[in-house]
C-alpha cells in the first residue's frame, strides 16, 4: 500500500488486491470482537444497549474515514464510557445535556487537531496515564461486580457499589446470574488462542451465556427491550444557565478521547510500521463523537482490542475501520429481538476481563524498582480516578509530574555550572586561558554555563553562582556552551549580576549567543550591561576582567 496526500491536504491510499482482501477480513473480525463490548458499554454507560451500537457505528465510520491513522478501529472504549456515565448519572432528568456534552467534545477534539495539538498529547508523562488508566479498570470492575452477582446497577459510581456490597453478603447472589457471569468470564480468561481466530472470546462469552440464560438459567436479568432499525438525529440543546456544566463535561471527554485515540494510535504505529497523523487523527474523532451525539450513541475513542484484532486480521487502511461500522450497522438493523435475551451478568463477566487488562499491571509489577516520585503520582491519580473525579485526577497528575520533572530537570541543568577562580584541575579552559588568568591571582572568577537553564533551576541557579565570592574584582560569565535560557532562568541571571555589582565585581560576558542571547534581549536584561563588557570569545572577556582585576 502506497499513501500520499492530494492538493486538498487529504490522505490518498492506493489500494491493490491483497490490501483490499485483508481490510475485508480486518474490518469483519473487528466488528464481531465490537459488537459484544459496544453492548456492555452501553449497558454499563446507563443509556443502553443500542448507544453503544450507535457509538460504535458513528465513531468507526468517521473516524476511519476522516482519521490519520489508516489501520485505527474507534469505538466506545471503558475510560470514554466511565467518564459518559458520570454524565449521565448528572443529566439523568435531561439526556439531551448528556448528549450536547458529547457533541461539544467532539467539537473540542476538532478545535484540538486544528490548532496542531495532536503531538504535545505523547508529552502527558507515563506515570499520570498509567495511574489514570488503572483508576479506570478498577472503576469498570467495581462497578460490574454489582450486574456479576444479579444485582442492578446503583447510582454513585464505584462508591456507590461498594456501599451496596453487605446486601450481597445478606440477601445472597442471584446464582443464576452469578453461574452465567462466572461462565463469561471464564470463557474471557481462559478461551484456547487456537479458537480466537474463529470466534473471539467476546463474542464466545456473549453467545455461550445467552443461550445457558435461555434454556439452564433463566432467572438471571436479561437486557430487554432493545430498539432497532435507523436512529433519529437530534440536535441537543443546551439551557444558556447549564452552559459552565456541558463545557467542563466536554472537556474531559475531548481529553480523555485525544489521549485515548493517540496512544491506541502509537499502538498501531508499532505493529504496522507506519505513523500515523495526530491532529488528523483528532479531527476524525471529533467528527465520530459529533454524529454520535446526534444520534443518541455514545462517545468513542480508538479501541485498543480492536484496533490490534484488525492489523492481525489484515486491516491496513480505513476501509477496515469503515466496513466494521457498516456491518455493526447490518446488525443493528436486526439485531433488537436476540439483544434482548442477553443476561447482565454476562456483559459484566466480558467487562470485568477487559477491567482487568486495562490496569498497568507492567508498571505495578516494576513499583519497587520504578523511581519512589513517579511511583507516588501513579498511585495518587490512580486514586484521585477511582474515588474523586477523573478531571481532578488528571490536573493534580499533570501538576505533581510537573514538580518531579522540574526536580528532575533542576539537578540535570545544574551539572552545567561550575565556578572557577584559579585555572588548576580539570575545567574547559585552553592553555592560553589558563596562563592569562593567573595573572588575576584569584580576584577573577569564571562562571561556565553549559546546557540549557529553565525554572526548574533559576532559584537554585542563583543560590549557587552568587555565593559570596571572598573579594574578588572580577567575574566573567562563560555562556559558550549555553543552549537556552527561559524566562525564569535569565530573571536569575539578572539577579546574579545585580549581586555582582553590589559587591564591587565587574562582570562580563562571553560567547553569548542563539537562543540564550535572544532570551536576555527580549527581556531587556543586557540592556544596561556595557557593550565593552560582552565578548565573543572567552578569551577576550577573561583579558578584559584580568584588566580590571590588577587596575583595582
Amino acid at each position: 500500500m502506497l499513501r500520499e496526500r492530494d492538493d486538498w491536504g487529504i490522505l490518498v491510499f492506493n489500494f491493490n488486491l491483497n490490501t483490499l482482501k485483508g481490510d475485508i477480513f480486518g474490518g469483519l473480525t473487528a466488528a464481531v470482537v465490537a459488537l459484544p463490548l459496544a453492548l456492555a458499554f452501553g449497558v454499563a454507560s446507563g443509556i443502553g444497549p443500542i448507544a453503544g451500537l450507535y457509538g460504535a457505528i458513528a465513531v468507526g465510520f468517521f473516524a476511519a474515514v476522516f482519521g490519520g491513522t489508516p489501520a485505527q478501529v474507534s469505538g466506545p472504549t471503558g475510560p470514554m464510557t466511565v467518564v459518559m456515565a458520570v454524565i449521565v448519572a448528572q443529566n439523568a432528568s435531561n439526556l439531551s445535556e448528556a448528549f450536547a456534552i458529547v457533541f461539544l467534545g467532539g467539537v473540542l477534539q476538532i478545535a484540538f487537531g486544528a490548532l496542531q495539538l495532536g503531538r504535545y498529547v505523547s508529552y502527558t508523562p507515563y506515570s499520570v496515564v498509567s495511574g489514570f488508566m488503572s483508576g479506570i479498570g478498577v472503576i469498570i470492575i467495581l462497578i460490574q461486580t454489582l450486574p456479576f452477582f444479579g444485582l442492578p446497577a446503583a447510582s454513585g459510581g464505584p462508591l456507590g457499589a461498594i456501599r451496596v456490597w453487605p446486601e450481597i453478603a445478606v440477601n445472597g447472589p442471584n446464582l443464576d446470574a452469578l453461574a452465567i457471569g462466572l461462565l463469561s468470564l471464564a470463557i474471557m480468561i481462559f478461551w484456547p488462542a487456537r479458537l480466537r481466530a474463529f470466534m473471539p472470546p467476546p463474542l464466545a462469552a456473549l453467545v455461550a451465556g445467552t443461550l445457558c440464560a435461555l434454556y439452564l438459567f433463566d432467572g438471571a436479568p436479561i437486557i430487554g427491550s432493545v430498539p432497532t432499525g435507523l436512529p433519529d438525529i437530534s440536535f441537543p440543546q443546551v439551557p444558556f444557565d447549564r452552559l459552565a456544566n456541558v463545557v467542563g463535561g466536554a472537556m474531559t471527554l475531548a481529553l480523555l478521547g485525544s489521549i485515548d485515540s493517540l496512544l491506541t494510535s502509537l499502538v498501531a504505529d508499532s505493529i504496522t510500521r507506519t505513523r500515523h497523523n495526530s491532529n488528523r487523527e483528532l479531527i476524525g474523532q471529533g467528527i465520530g463523537n459529533m454524529v454520535s451525539a446526534l444520534i443518541g450513541g455514545l462517545p468513542g475513542a480508538g479501541a485498543t482490542m480492536r484496533t490490534v484484532v484488525n492489523v492481525r486480521a489484515g486491516g491496513r487502511t480505513p476501509v477496515s475501520g469503515a466496513l466494521h461500522a457498516l456491518v455493526l450497522l447490518g446488525l443493528v438493523l436486526g439485531l433488537g429481538p436476540l439483544a434482548e435475551k442477553i443476561p447482565h451478568s454476562v456483559l459484566a463477566g466480558i467487562l470485568l476481563k477487559v477491567g482487568w487488562d486495562i490496569i498497568d499491571w507492567g508498571y505495578l509489577r516494576r513499583v519497587l524498582r520504578a523511581p519512589r516520585d513517579k511511583v507516588i503520582v501513579m498511585f495518587i491519580t490512580m486514586g484521585l480516578t477511582v474515588f474523586v473525579d477523573l478531571i481532578t485526577a488528571v490536573a493534580v497528575g499533570l501538576i505533581l509530574a510537573s514538580f518531579v520533572t522540574a526536580k528532575w530537570q533542576e539537578q540535570e541543568q545544574l551539572e552545567g555550572v561550575t565556578r572557577l577562580a584559579l585555572p588548576d584541575g580539570k575545567n574547559p579552559l585552553t592553555e592560553a586561558e589558563r596562563k592569562e588568568l593567573r595573572k588575576a591571582n584569584g580576584d577573577v572568577s569564571i562562571v561556565f554555563l553549559r546546557g540549557s537553564f529553565s525554572y526548574a533551576s533559576a532559584r537554585e541557579l542563583a543560590a549557587r553562582v552568587g555565593a559570596k565570592s571572598a573579594g574578588q574584582k572580577a567575574v566573567v560569565y562563560d555562556f559558550t556552551e549555553a543552549a537556552q535560557l527561559d524566562t525564569s532562568a535569565a530573571l536569575a541571571l539578572e539577579e546574579l549580576i545585580e549581586q555582582a555589582r553590589e559587591e564591587h565585581e565587574a562582570c562580563f560576558i562571553a560567547g553569548l549567543n542563539g537562543k540564550a542571547l535572544t532570551s536576555l534581549k527580549s527581556l531587556g536584561i543586557l540592556d544596561g550591561f556595557a557593550e565593552d563588557h560582552q565578548f565573543a570569545k572567552r578569551i577576550d572577556a577573561i583579558k578584559a576582567a584580568v584588566q580590571v582585576a590588577l587596575n583595582t
